[in-house]
């Protein structure tokens, strides 16, 4: 696997859904551009004014807590003191204009195609679903069955809670 893949897998396991916003957390942010979670933060408080609420929010204590508790490991968050801070893709693009290193800009090249990449998912996913829509308005109801089983295929398991960020096969390996 080369660098670009390790690098696309690990910017898609990062992005988590949290206040009904695709964003990653400063932590996995410091660990894709190659420095401390302090300098990052450092940064951002230097520049805070680039920074409103719909880039960047502190989670949370109890956002937090559901967190670490969906990863049944301490040791990822293990002496933190204060709740991480989200970015959504507009705080990812803007941490561009204060983190200058080439490897910063590499990364936020990569973590801006992979929201690209999401959004083009999801705009196809609801495409077929207005297509079967149209589709069921045409014909007649000796196919309503086969709709009602692909609109049951299309729905999440119930009972499953939406998981939060990517989860890669085995077989691929860590990063």
């Amino acid at each position: 696997m080369d660098a670009l893949q390790v690098d696309l897998l690990r910017v898609e396991r990062s992005i988590r859904m949290i206040r009904h916003d695709k964003v990653i957390l400063d932590e996995d942010l410091a660990e894709l551009y190659g420095v401390e979670v302090k300098r990052l933060n450092e940064q951002v408080r230097r520049n805070i004014d680039r920074f409103p609420a719909d880039f960047m929010f502190q989670l949370t204590n109890q956002e937090f807590k559901d967190l670490k508790s969906q990863f049944a490991t301490s040791s990822q968050w293990g002496g933190r003191r204060t709740s991480p801070y989200a970015f959504t893709e507009q705080g990812v693009a803007m941490l561009s204009s204060v983190l200058h290193s080439p490897q910063a800009v590499r990364v936020n090249i990569e973590i801006m195609r992979t929201f690209v990449r999401l959004r083009r998912m999801l705009a196809s996913h609801a495409g077929l679903a207005s297509k079967l829509e149209e589709m069921e308005q045409k014909y007649d109801a000796q196919f309503r069955k086969v709709f009602d089983a692909i609109r049951q295929l299309m729905q999440p398991e119930p009972g499953c809670k939406e998981p939060i960020g990517f989860k890669i096969k085995e077989e691929d390996g860590p990063y």
